[in-house]
């Protein structure tokens, strides 16, 4: 048995109401079950209850037991000097008031809806393989589904505005600088994408604005601050690059970052850190105000068209600086796009439409409903369970509600736990 049960229980009064006591058999009626409070303090405020035949109003406090009161030293504490009733699932002690009078109790253990108990318990059992309610989950009704999806994935925008607010007090308020260290952090993905948003830091974002008009310099800006212009090399273009940095490096007064923060083992060839910062850099001086453009986006095929880029002719038969190999052009997927898209372009226009109080909701679900879902072990695993994700957007959703409930067992809290227990 959890506290939060017990809240859930009171606050929507899952209760056989026709028995209604007090410990001391006075009968209890409930007006006002109070305001849920998640601070510090009495767990529900401006409760109004009447005790026999006198009206109480005041605040409630919740334990699992009686002598919780005291384990929790409340009876020092004057912030409880104005609780009217302690709600408790069983009682193994008075608790007395200031006017050494017991204060009101309600044992809730013999008057909880049984099959509210029931399935609370069977959701929070502990046999749970990988969800409480994997058994459950394909009888959802859609429209539950649907709505709860679509609360999960504003939630899941609501945190990454979390970073972003952190990130733009460190930047000065300033968008673009902002959307670099993010962009870079995307180009990294999961493997490398600590080092790339490193990186980036690491360069003042008003350099970036000076030293991007040039293809070669920028790409040398790039290459140096990720450490792997430290070394001598053999091919022209190389030793260009590091004579490039040497100046910026010296005009700046810049530190590069070890080269063994980025990683290559067990990464496609495609995503070697090399190339994704060689397609960074092209990126950057392709589009100037790359942050103004994504704004000003009013379509997928919009961004899509924001990203096709190629990179420099040493890259296109090169993965590392140290290799020659066959001809490619690359040029960035749409699957890796879409992954930008979702990861850092949707995050940062919610955030940046709501702190200029244009933010259209339905818009930006619209165009991540237009993304194909994402492929990982929970998506699968979701799947297997008869939830098909059919697109980004269901995927995002579905990544909140395994990651911030599932996993957390937050039933209570959680729109599907919430039906399967009041079922």
């Amino acid at each position: 048995m959890k506290e939060d049960f017990l809240h859930y229980v009171w606050n929507y009064q899952l209760l056989d109401s026709s028995r209604l006591k007090t410990t001391c058999q006075q009968s209890l009626s409930v007006i006002h079950t109070g305001i849920y409070n998640s601070d510090s303090g009495p767990d529900f405020s401006c409760g109004r209850i009447r005790i026999e035949n006198q009206l109480w109003i005041g605040n409630i406090e919740i334990h699992l037991k009686s002598s919780d009161w005291y384990f929790h030293n409340h009876e020092t504490d004057d912030n409880y000097d104005s609780v009217i009733l302690h709600v408790v699932w069983s009682h193994d002690v008075d608790v007395f008031m200031k006017n050494n009078k017991p204060l009101p109790t309600l044992e809730l253990k013999s008057i909880v809806t049984p099959s509210v108990l029931k399935n609370y318990q069977q959701l929070q059992g502990r046999n749970v393989s990988w969800i409480p309610c994997e058994k459950q989950l394909k009888d959802i009704d859609e429209f539950t589904l649907s709505h709860w999806l679509e609360c999960l994935y504003i939630e899941r925008l609501e945190k990454k505005s979390t970073n972003i607010l952190k990130l733009l007090k460190q930047t000065k308020n300033d968008w673009e600088a902002v959307l670099f260290v993010l962009i870079a952090k995307s180009f990294g993905l999961n493997k490398n994408g600590d080092a790339f948003m490193q990186m980036a830091s690491s360069i003042p974002f008003s350099i970036v604005r000076k030293e991007a008009y040039d293809q070669t310099r920028f790409e040398a800006l790039l290459f140096g601050q990720a450490g792997f212009l430290e070394k001598e090399f053999n091919e022209s273009y190389g030793r260009k690059l590091k004579e490039e940095y040497q100046y910026i490096k010296h005009k700046y007064n810049l530190n590069p970052m070890p080269e063994n923060q980025f990683l290559f083992f067990r990464m496609r060839p495609s995503n070697f850190p090399t190339i994704r910062i060689a397609q960074l850099s092209v990126l950057y001086t392709k589009n100037r105000d790359l942050f103004s453009k994504i704004m000003n986006c009013k379509s997928i095929k919009e961004v899509y068209n924001l990203f096709e880029i190629e990179v420099d002719e040493f890259w296109k038969n090169h993965y590392t600086f140290s290799k020659e190999s066959k001809r490619s052009l690359k040029r960035l997927t749409k699957n890796f796009i879409d992954l930008i898209i979702i990861n850092t372009i949707i995050p940062l226009k919610f955030c940046y439409l709501k702190s200029i109080q244009q933010l259209n909701e339905e818009e930006l679900i619209a165009m991540v409903r237009l993304l194909k879902p994402e492929k990982n072990g929970i998506i699968e695993k979701f799947s297997e369970l008869k939830i098909e994700a059919k697109n980004a957007f269901e995927t995002q959703a579905l990544l909140e509600l395994k990651n911030n409930y599932c996993a957390k067992k937050r039933c209570l809290q959680c729109a599907i736990g919430n039906k399967l227990v009041r079922n």
